[in-house]
């Protein structure tokens, strides 16, 4: 590990201004990513600035009726907040599915957001991984990649984004807000993950220097009746090889409008709007669940061994959607 220097900071300026001023410098919550990566020497910060005394750990509403979630909340108190729970459970049952109860006191909402997009190779310094090197190529192409990216991959990286948070916070439309030295500023977080394209070590589209402040949710009544499924490979705790969030506003037997997102297929949550726009306005039925299923997943690219994923999400879909719709009727 590279020797570092460590400063804990008690105000949202002085952790900007450390930022801004140390190019290699990483804002450290819970440390449930970052340092295993230090362990491993794939990160090698030069500073560590301790985010976790900021008065950043509150969940409060907004005035419009969303809610807005303060960066160093844990995914403990996430999952556990009864606003959280009532308005959007499919958030809720995201972090619960995503780590142990350990790692969720802990990890931090703003952490969680900036964990890297990885797979076994990206941690093996022996193996080539544009992400850790760009330019030495991608391993995983050739190599073991059953439970890699089926969707916006290119043949610079087919890793898979690890967060379920992140799922649930792409099918409510978050909105990431940040501070830097310049200023504050927010990204819709359709914009704030980076496709991967030919420079898979860009992940996020945050100012050089910034510190994540929080997150805001919009409005969305209907998001009372959502749900979050994640299909992993062990009972215990691991990474999903496919998952789901999902709310759906249905009236007289006709979906009125659809959130979709994936998860375990992309380099970033991955927003289903072709399966949403396919259920506006049509019928609520197995067979039409299906056919958005069908019209999302037409674009995906399986490597030889993840295919399987393909029907999984499909499944998946149609599965949650029927339980979702059925729980309104009632």
């Amino acid at each position: 590990m590279r020797e570092f220097g460590y400063e804990r900071v008690h105000d949202v300026p002085g952790a900007v201004a450390l930022l801004g001023a140390e190019p290699d410098a990483r804002p450290l919550g819970g440390g449930t990513n970052l340092v295993d990566l230090m362990k491993s020497g794939v990160e090698r910060p030069g500073l560590l600035v301790d985010v976790r005394e900021l008065p950043l750990d509150h969940i409060e509403p907004t005035p419009d009726g969303g809610l807005r979630i303060g960066a160093t909340v844990t995914n403990s108190d996430l999952a556990a907040h009864p606003e959280v729970r009532r308005r959007y459970p499919a958030l809720a049952q995201a972090v619960l599915a995503g780590a142990s109860g350990q790692l969720r006191n802990m990890a931090t909402v703003g952490g969680n957001l900036l964990q890297r997009t990885r797979c076994g190779y990206f941690t093996d310094l022996s193996k080539p991984c544009n992400k850790r090197t760009p330019g030495s190529g991608c391993s995983a192409v050739e190599g073991e990649h059953h439970n890699h990216a089926i969707l916006g991959a290119t043949e610079h990286c087919v890793a898979v984004h690890p967060s379920d948070m992140g799922v649930a916070l792409a099918a409510f439309d978050a909105v990431v807000t940040y501070e830097t030295v310049a200023g504050p500023g927010e990204l819709p977080i359709a914009e704030f993950y980076l496709p991967v394209g030919d420079t898979p070590h860009l992940e996020t589209a945050l100012p050089p220097g910034a510190l994540i402040t929080g997150i805001t949710l919009p409005p969305t009544p209907f998001a009372t009746v959502s749900r979050y499924r994640k299909v992993r490979e062990r009972a215990s705790y691991a990474f999903a090889i496919g998952s789901i969030a999902a709310a759906v506003d249905v009236e007289d037997g006709v979906v009125r409008e659809a959130r979709i997102a994936f998860g375990a297929v992309a380099s970033r949550p991955w927003r289903a709007r072709a399966a949403e726009r396919a259920l506006t306005g049509g019928p609520v039925s197995a067979d039409a669940f299906a056919a958005a299923a069908d019209a999302e997943l037409a674009a995906a690219r399986p490597l030889p061994h993840n295919g399987y994923k393909v029907t999984l999400l499909r499944n998946l879909l149609v599965a949650v959607l029927t339980e979702l719709t059925e729980e309104a009727a009632r």
